[in-house]
């Protein structure tokens, strides 16, 4: 639950007045200082039984401790019922104290960061609590802005710019400029920033991460403020060395009161959550914190009320069995069996009889089965965090589950909505292959001429004979620069325009020591390779770039950039060479690029698609290289009208893109480039394992649609095999529904075709339950951001859900944090399935508090994800571990423990039921007080813990060899309500003979000395060892897993109910407590007796005996998969697993783009206008990427798996190149 601590009504506009903290206050403005934790050392204890009594359970179990403490219907002594409860009590409250306590040192930690905060005209380590809506912050390079959302107000960099990076925000890596307003962007030094009297009058608070709008009046002028200014919370800072923001939205967090609710406990009991204030965007998108709570905890809160009901349907019959029976028989026996005092009718006797049943037949709602499933979830939630196959030893960052409430959901997930940009890859790009003139380069083969694997590659390429040569990048194709080396033309002028065609800045802190500024991690790959290869990009100003040629230092000039935007896919150069020649260097997509070449590149063209295919197949980010070269004359004409149109007052853009696309015709094909996003390790594996359990993944990315498909591809979401993708891009509402209706018909047509004209319901049902779920083929969907909004509106959501899930994958590409969490709630509130949303970044903070399970990454894009999140780890791969093997056995755990308990509670309360027909109805129990105390809290509590922690059906091995094992989770098949009903049959079939068996047999035995066997205590005895060993045997056949623990829990709450009831009935105790312990010697001399092992075996085994039976018959009938697996398992036991690999298939006859530069337009414009041209030097970030790495599919099917190849066609060409 979250509560503000002081409610303000809504902003129409905010005021914000810099260095004036008195001015801004009076407005209320959220401030930074958090509290999550909810006690101290006064208000601890009535608070927290304030908050333990506001669950159902406490409170009837304190209802029954009250009426315990009425003589007139209370049967049994007080202490049967306020043990257990004090117990409970006692337990939670420890928990919750502990919980408290880190939440007091995490609000302690938080609220301590040092920020450096202008005040009194000097720079100050504030404490983060205390900065203020108006302060004048200072950020440095690579810091992240994790106060609040500031107006920029200057930099270290000319004219106010500043570099940020918004994966947090967007999940692009790409660099974004911001500049501060040409006003405040002079005010560097601390001094005029203290005298800075500003005043910003803006939009409130809203989750627009594009826009904002917003004046600034300073000394009688007003200047306009744009999203441009504007530094928002969750952005890095980088290539910039200092910057000043005023704090406009306060990024602080505001107090959330954990109230524990009837409906459960808070979600983060291990560590705290901190839900911050509501004011910055990026807080605006992540959605409020909601309280999850698992499927099989709403089963079992109503299983409860039916069992309530039940007693109550129990209570009444006996009372009225009472009432009948005082009124027709005990009316007889007055004289010497008066009614109590104050009875005075058999129907008051029949009310007050309802009153006892209540009370004794309270264990069928046993009050230790909430602290026991508490109990068992904290041990699985360790397990997780101490399994060291989910540890990352390069970040040294365990798994984490946040949560205890959620683990038997992770072995229910249906639908798992992932981020890309962090989460399924690692941010790293790698120049991977090229092709060169129709030569390709970069595969590696072995001696045999084959292609060689990552464990069997040489060395890497040799790059030492240049000094300038980046020590990070590797290339393993060493032929490649041997034709650099040997002078081949094309090579050259290939490397020439990657260290020309380009909006990177250089940054040289020492000679030699390199560092590229590049606006998108891809571009910065492709320089860094041209540097390599010895073509190195020095320096540039708004009208040079130096290039070092092999050695030598060669200055073009820049005559224009033509820059790269997501409708041209392309961008150019048009360079002047020392001899004077004009030449245009282009690079971009290969479907707008290969229409653009003259037509003497027609066989070059084929070849080199061939070679865009087969790098598209591996998953790799392709472009295009081209050149023209240009006469003196046209490019003389074409400038001038392209300075026209620059100028032009109207259709600016549409001028602009009509002459670039008249210059960028007939050009010179080079060759292409593959880029390697690096994917985590593991990820296709994850996948197809995921997949193959039943679990649909959708991919949520704000990236791009060409840069997510391929991916998709990457990490096999998406292959050739698929029978179509389809592509939504429509920009109207009707343009989105008739996209999404054109893909259902193909899909019904290709159904109808299979299934021989089955016909497919025109009208869609709410419920989803349409033939396109069985429909045959595989289909995938793509879907941009501003479909995505048409598609989630309320008239259409229906539609767009029904097609994607029909599809096997989907991506979302484009989308804002908001829709991520739309999606997911799309998903939950019609198919009623398990989700689970994962990411790295802030942008997926609103799906992973929206999807029943939220999962963060840590990652490389701050820890916003793993603070919301429920359980964390640093690796996509892990998840399948955390699914298949904690999940699912958490699943299993949870539902054999419940149906247990209620079983061994029912046998055991039943009893008294049947018990009150033959003692008149009066409320006597068959069993002593200290056996109904302890039964439930010593005889039968921790071997049903120790199942429901340790027990497992199969081994981890086998839970990710085989997948399938996951689907029984999925369809809710290991407990329902039909597994419940059944756990109580066969607990009421238990109770029966249970009592009718020794009642039987008491009937007419005799003791060895010939004296009446029958008697209260000795029957009280037989049925309560009976109970304790049926009870026993049974959870031995339950358990599937035998530890230690197990065989000490159960052996040792046999011996312990013996050694107890002997001390019970010990003389030694008689003489201590006489009026407590009357019965002397009584279990010694009923267990001394063959008849009571007799009458206790024959119990036991008619009660023991058909469970086996039908488990026998089931198992050889109809068994389960995971019974087969167990019977592999044991047959080859003695034989080594045999591992079947499966090949690597390429995909053929696609291709895809991979022209990823930057998300809006580049930095062509700000580069001409020298805007960007620094001062002094700086030592800033470097985007050089990291050495490559390759994977090995390897999945285990239960059918086998085959493999199969195919290769493209290649050729040579060889093209005379204009130098």
């Amino acid at each position: 639950m979250e509560r503000c601590a002081a409610r303000r009504a809504p902003e129409e506009e905010r005021r914000v007045r810099a260095n004036a903290r008195e001015y801004n206050e009076k407005f209320q403005y959220a401030s930074n200082c958090i509290k999550t934790s909810k006690y101290n050392i006064v208000t601890f204890l009535p608070v927290n039984l304030f908050e333990q009594f506001q669950e159902v359970a406490n409170t009837y179990f304190l209802f029954l401790l009250i009426l315990q403490l009425i003589p007139q219907i209370s049967s049994l002594s007080w202490f049967t019922t306020i043990v257990p409860l004090v117990l409970v009590l006692t337990i939670t409250a420890v928990k919750d104290a502990t919980d408290d306590y880190f939440r007091h040192k995490s609000d302690n930690q938080v609220n301590n960061r040092q920020s450096q905060v202008l005040i009194g005209g000097v720079l100050r380590q504030e404490q983060w609590m205390n900065v203020r809506v108006g302060d004048i912050i200072k950020l440095e390079n690579n810091q992240f802005v994790a106060q609040a959302d500031l107006l920029l107000l200057s930099s270290s960099e000319p004219h106010g710019l500043c570099y940020i990076e918004t994966a947090e925000l967007d999940g692009e890596t790409n660099m974004k400029v911001r500049q501060a307003i040409p006003v405040t962007a002079e005010l560097g030094d601390t001094s005029q920033l203290a005298r800075f009297d500003g005043e910003v009058i803006c939009e409130p608070p809203n989750n627009k991460l594009d826009k904002f709008g917003g004046t600034l009046y300073w000394k009688e002028d007003k200047y306009p403020l744009s999203n441009q200014n504007m530094l928002l919370r969750g952005c890095v800072l980088r290539n910039t060395e200092w910057c000043f923001g005023l704090v406009i939205f306060a990024g602080g967090l505001r107090r959330q009161l954990l109230l524990r609710c009837s409906e459960g406990r808070e979600r983060h009991p291990l560590m705290p959550s901190h839900s911050p204030g509501p004011d910055t965007k990026l807080m605006q998108n992540s959605g409020r914190t909601k309280f999850k709570r698992t499927s099989i905890d709403r089963l079992m809160n109503t299983l409860v009320l039916w069992i309530f009901g039940f007693l109550v349907c129990m209570g009444v019959i006996l009372a009225i069995g009472n009432a009948i029976w005082e009124h027709e028989v005990g009316v007889c026996f007055q004289i010497y069996l008066p009614w109590d005092e104050g009875v005075h009718s058999a129907f008051f006797s029949g009310f007050l009889s309802f009153w006892s049943y209540i009370i004794i037949l309270n264990t069928v709602v046993p009050i230790s089965l909430y602290v026991s499933v508490e109990v068992i979830r904290l041990g699985h939630s360790y397990f997780i965090n101490w399994d060291k196959k989910m540890y990352c030893a390069k970040r040294r960052t365990p798994a984490e589950a946040r949560t205890t409430t959620l683990n038997e959901e992770l072995g229910q997930v249906e639908y798992i909505f992932s981020d890309k940009t962090g989460t399924l890859t690692q941010n790293i790009m790698v120049f991977s292959k090229c092709s060169v003139n129709g030569h390709s380069y970069g595969e590696v083969q072995d001696m045999l001429g084959h292609k060689a694997e990552l464990g069997e590659r040489s060395e890497p390429v040799d790059f030492s004979f240049n000094p300038l040569a980046d020590p990070r990048f590797q290339f393993w194709d060493p032929s490649l620069l041997e034709a650099v080396k040997l002078g081949d033309l094309h090579v050259h002028e290939f490397f020439r325009l990657l260290s020309l065609c380009h909006t990177v800045m250089s940054e040289e802190k020492s000679e030699g020591e390199l560092l590229y500024k590049a606006q998108s991690p891809d571009e910065g790959a492709l320089v860094t390779a041209a540097r390599n290869f010895g073509f190195v990009f020095r320096s540039r100003t708004p009208k040079t770039i130096t290039v070092h040629e092999l050695g030598q230092a060669v200055t073009y000039q820049l005559l224009a950039i033509l820059d790269f935007n997501n409708i041209r896919k392309r961008m150019s150069v048009i360079v002047r060479s020392p001899e004077g020649k004009i030449r245009l260097y282009c690079k971009g997509a290969d479907t707008i690029l290969l229409e653009r070449l003259h037509p003497v590149n027609q066989d070059l063209t084929g070849i080199t698609t061939d070679h865009l295919n087969e790098y598209a197949g591996e998953g790799l980010r392709t472009l295009v290289l081209a050149y023209k070269d240009l006469e003196e004359s046209y490019y003389k004409d074409w400038s001038e009208r392209l300075l026209r149109a620059g100028s032009a007052p109207e259709a600016h853009e549409d001028h602009l893109a009509r002459l670039y696309d008249e210059v960028e015709h007939d050009m010179m094909l080079l060759g292409a480039t593959a880029i390697e996003d690096k994917l985590q390790q593991g990820v296709p594996e994850t996948i197809a394992i995921l997949t193959l359990a039943n679990i649909k993944i959708w991919v949520l990315t704000g990236d791009k649609q060409e840069t997510a498909v391929n991916i998709g591809y990457s990490c096999k979401m998406l292959t050739d095999d698929m029978t179509e993708v389809f592509v939504v891009s429509g920009h109207t509402v009707l343009e989105v529904r008739e996209e999404l209706r054109k893909a259902r018909e193909k899909m019904m047509d290709a159904s109808r075709s299979v299934c021989n004209g089955f016909s497919y319901p025109e009208k869609l049902s709410s419920k989803l339950t349409s033939v396109l779920e069985a429909i045959a083929g595989e289909y995938a969907l793509v879907i941009n951001g501003h479909s995505l909004a048409h598609a989630l509106e309320a008239d259409m959501e229906v539609e767009f859900l029904e097609t994607a899930c029909a599809c096997k994958a989907v991506i979302c590409c484009r989308v804002t944090p908001l829709q991520k969490a739309q999606v997911v709630e799309l998903v939950k509130k019609y198919k009623k399935a398990v989700t689970l949303a994962i990411g790295d970044g802030a942008n997926d903070v609103s799906m992973i508090k929206t999807a029943h399970i939220g999962v963060g990454i840590s990652g490389q894009e701050g820890i916003q994800a793993v603070l919301a999140s429920d359980y964390s780890f640093s690796q996509f791969k892990f998840l399948q571990r955390l699914l298949l093997v904690h999940g699912r056995w958490s699943y299993l755990r949870m539902c054999k423990f419940l149906c247990y308990f209620f079983y061994k509670n029912f046998a055991f309360t039943m009893v008294h039921f049947w018990f009150g027909f033959f003692c008149g109805f009066s409320a006597q129990t068959v069993y002593d007080q200290y056996f109904i105390t302890l039964y439930n809290i010593v005889y039968t509590s921790l071997p049903v813990l120790a199942m429901g922690v340790f027990d497992q059906d199969v081994p981890e091995q086998r839970s990710m060899e085989y997948p399938k094992l996951y689907e029984p989770g999925q369809l809710n098949l290991l407990f329902n309500k039909r597994e419940f009903f059944i756990c109580i049959a066969q607990g009421i079939y238990t109770s029966i003979l249970m009592f009718f068996i020794p009642y039987g047999v008491f009937a007419d035995a005799t003791r060895d000395d010939g004296a009446q066997l029958a008697d209260y205590q000795s029957f009280a005895v037989t049925v309560a060892t009976s109970l304790v060993i049926v009870v026993s045997v049974q959870i031995g056949l339950d358990t599937g897993f035998w530890t230690a623990i197990n065989h000490f829990f159960i052996w040792g709450s046999l011996a312990a109910y013996f050694a107890i009831l002997f001390t019970m009935h010990s003389g030694g105790l008689f003489r201590m407590f006489p009026n407590q312990f009357r019965f002397v010697g009584n279990a010694q001399n009923t267990l001394a007796q063959p008849t009571v092992w007799l009458t206790i075996a024959l119990t036991a085994v008619v009660c023991i005996m058909p469970v086996v039976a039908f488990r026998f018959l089931k198992l050889d009938l109809k068994p389960e998969l995971s019974d087969t697996v167990r019977y592999t398992q044991l047959v080859r036991k003695k034989q080594k697993t045999q591992h079947r690999c499966m090949r690597h298939t390429g995909r053929v006859g696609s291709r895809r783009s991979g022209y990823a530069f930057s998300h809006q337009e580049g930095f062509g414009e700000l580069i001409m206008s020298g805007k960007n041209m620094r001062l002094s030097s700086l030592a800033l970030s470097s985007f050089a990427p990291r050495p490559s790495t390759s994977w090995i599919e390897t999945l285990r099917k239960k059918k086998g798996c085959e493999g199969s190849s195919a290769g493209s066609p290649s050729g040579t060409a060889d093209k005379t190149l204009r130098v």
